[in-house]
C-alpha cells in the first residue's frame, strides 16, 4: 500500500523498512514527528491480511491494538487496487475516532479511476477527510501533514523533541537486515525468515552487531547462504552499508543462520521473537 513509505515521508526520516513486496511490515513501529507546537506519534502497523499462520494472527492483534489506542485512524489505500478488503471496510465503519482516508500511488493510477475510488470511499465510509497522494514522489504529503495537525488533541508531548521512535537501535538493525533479505531473495524465503540481533555493542571506533537469521527449514538455510556463501555475503554487505549510514559510524557485522522449525506456528518462539 505504501504505508511505510508515507510514514517515512511524514517524519522526514527512513525509519520503517520499505520494499515492493507485500507484508514488509511485521511489527508495530512508533514513528515520531516533532514540529512547531506539535508532536505526532504515528503507529505504523502491519497491513490488514487474512491470517495463515500464528505469526499473522499476532500481526493482526497489533493492528487491533492500534485501532483501540489511536486518536486518529489514517487508512492508507492503494489507488490502483481493484477491490477493497470487506473486513477492513466493516472495521472502519465502526471506529469512534476521526477517520482519514489516504489514497496512495496516484502517480501510477488513471485519473478517472482514482476519482471513482475517491467517491466510492466517501460514500462507503464518510471519512472526515480524503487525501490523494503519492508518498513515493512526495505529492500531497505536506498538505496531508498540515491537515493531520488540525485533528491532534491538545496535550503535553509523550516523547522528547529529538526522539524518532521508542524502539531500541537493535530493533532497527534487525529491520534493515530483513529489508535486504526481502530485496535479495525470492518467493517464500523472505517470509520464512526472522532476524534477531543477539549483540549490539558500541565502542569508540565502531559498533559490533551479531545477527542471527532464523529460517523454517534446513533447505532454506542453504538458499540463504548460497553457493560458497555468496548470497549471504551480498545480503550482509548491503545490510552493513545501510546500518553504517543509519548509525553514522562503522559497523562490524557478524552473521549466523539457524533453523527454528516452523517458527511461524510456534507461540513460544513467536513470543521470543517479539510478536
Amino acid at each position: 500500500m505504501g504505508k511505510s513509505t508515507l510514514v517515512n515521508a511524514l517524519i522526514g526520516e527512513k525509519l520503517s523498512i520499505v520494499t515492493h513486496k507485500p507484508q514488509t511490515t511485521r511489527k508495530r513501529i512508533t514513528a515520531i514527528a516533532n514540529g512547531e507546537g506539535y508532536q505526532m506519534v504515528f503507529s505504523d502497523t502491519p497491513g490488514v491480511i487474512k491470517p495463515h499462520y500464528k505469526m499473522h494472527e499476532s500481526m493482526m492483534r497489533m493492528v487491533g491494538e492500534a485501532f483501540e489506542d489511536a486518536d486518529i485512524i489514517m487508512a492508507v489505500i492503494d489507488a490502483t487496487e481493484k477491490e477493497f478488503d470487506p473486513s477492513l471496510i466493516k472495521r472502519l465503519t465502526q471506529i469512534k475516532q476521526p477517520l482519514i482516508i489516504v489514497l496512495n500511488k496516484i502517480d501510477i493510477g488513471k485519473q478517472e479511476y482514482i476519482m471513482a475510488k475517491y467517491e466510492e470511499l466517501k460514500t462507503l465510509l464518510g471519512p472526515k477527510e480524503i487525501f490523494s497522494i503519492s508518498a513515493l514522489l512526495g505529492h500531497g504529503v505536506k498538505e496531508l501533514k498540515e491537515m493531520l495537525i488540525k485533528y491532534l488533541p491538545e496535550g503535553e508531548p509523550y516523547f522528547g523533541v529529538d526522539q524518532l521512535s521508542d524502539q531500541p537501535e537493535k530493533f532497527f538493525a534487525a529491520e534493515i537486515f530483513r529489508e535486504k533479505i526481502l530485496l535479495n531473495y525470492q518467493e517464500e524465503i523472505p517470509y520464512s525468515v526472522e532476524v534477531i540481533i543477539e549483540e549490539f555493542k558500541e565502542t569508540e571506533k565502531l559498533t559490533h552487531i551479531r545477527a542471527v537469521i532464523y529460517v523454517n527449514r534446513h533447505t532454506q538455510k542453504g538458499i540463504i547462504i548460497g553457493k560458497a556463501g555468496a548470497a549471504l555475503k551480498k545480503t550482509a554487505t548491503a545490510a552493513r552499508i545501510e546500518m553504517e549510514k543509519w548509525l553514522k559510524e562503522k559497523v562490524f557485522l557478524e552473521v549466523q543462520v539457524k533453523v527454528k522449525k516452523d517458527w511461524r506456528e510456534d507461540e513460544r518462539q513467536l513470543k521470543n521473537f517479539g510478536y
